[in-house]
């Protein structure tokens, strides 16, 4: 079989699953990762048959993706901020919009200043890695609850030549002597109720504890962070975080309950209330 015939039965088995822009984004992702032919390439190696060991490759790429496994999973691999990320079921894979809460703390930071930043959830350290690659100067520190998610994250670190310190902790049950320039934080925020509205891929495949709370206590990490900031920020440091677009203004009343000052709401680049900075009174 060539490329060309692969294509087409690439789409003939997941139009089912993906619309037709999604099945040629993943097919040049997955040719990229199998024969290393870019997108550009792949026009001038239409007609290059593809060798048997390869084709076995392809195939199983295929029939995860027909069980609705997500591509970075299978692959092992995500890009995040130009840079690339090791995944697996423990992490949550990275998102877009991070990438935008990323470049709002990097904007917000002197580069040459020594800060001590935090990442509260680090999951796959995307956060951290990418702030900690780009802040150069800075002292980074990373938070999660899972040693699987911390084992990812410390990889990543590696891989990407940065020095970051983790920590194995329950930020609703921690504490830290240390105090911080800056607190960042994706928590968990997807309430049961928004379940209906995912796709399978994410729920049959992403760990649940880095995405779902109750209907009924939706902001706890937000609160139980909020709470932390307030032993363990500096006076002129800033508090991040990603947050629930259905939540934007319970969360700036609970910063607003706390004392928090000058607190900043901003829209993600689909135009979704999603990450929201403050600081200290």
């Amino acid at each position: 079989m060539n490329l060309k015939l692969l294509a087409q039965h690439f789409d003939t088995q997941l139009k089912d699953f993906y619309d037709q822009d999604e099945i040629g984004s993943i097919f040049n992702i997955v040719v990229a990762e199998v024969s290393g032919w870019r997108q550009s390439q792949q026009v001038l190696k239409s007609q290059e048959e593809i060798p048997e060991t390869k084709m076995q490759a392809y195939d199983d790429i295929l029939q995860a993706l027909k069980r609705a496994e997500p591509l970075q999973y299978i692959l092992g691999t995500a890009p995040f901020y130009g840079l690339d990320f090791k995944v697996n079921r423990s992490v949550l894979i990275p998102r877009p919009e991070t990438e935008e809460l990323v470049e709002w703390v990097i904007e917000s930071c002197d580069s040459n200043r020594e800060l001590h930043l935090i990442d509260i959830g680090t999951g796959s350290g995307c956060i951290a890695v990418s702030l900690a690659k780009n802040l150069i100067a800075a002292r980074v520190t990373a938070l999660d609850v899972s040693a699987s998610a911390l084992e990812v994250a410390a990889y990543n670190a590696a891989v990407n030549e940065v020095n970051i310190s983790f920590v194995e902790a329950d930020i609703r049950a921690v504490e830290l002597k240390e105090k911080f320039d800056i607190i960042v934080s994706n928590p968990p925020y997807i309430t049961n109720a928004e379940k209906m509205e995912m796709h399978e891929n994410v729920l049959a495949h992403e760990p649940h504890l880095a995405l779902f709370v109750s209907n009924e206590n939706p902001l706890v990490f937000y609160k139980a962070i909020a709470d932390f900031a307030l032993r363990a920020l500096n006076r002129e440091g800033y508090l991040f975080f990603e947050i629930n677009e259905f939540l934007a203004k319970e969360m700036v009343d609970m910063l607003e309950s706390k004392s928090f000052k000058d607190i900043e709401l901003r829209t993600d680049m689909q135009g979704k209330d999603r990450m929201i900075r403050c600081r200290l009174d």
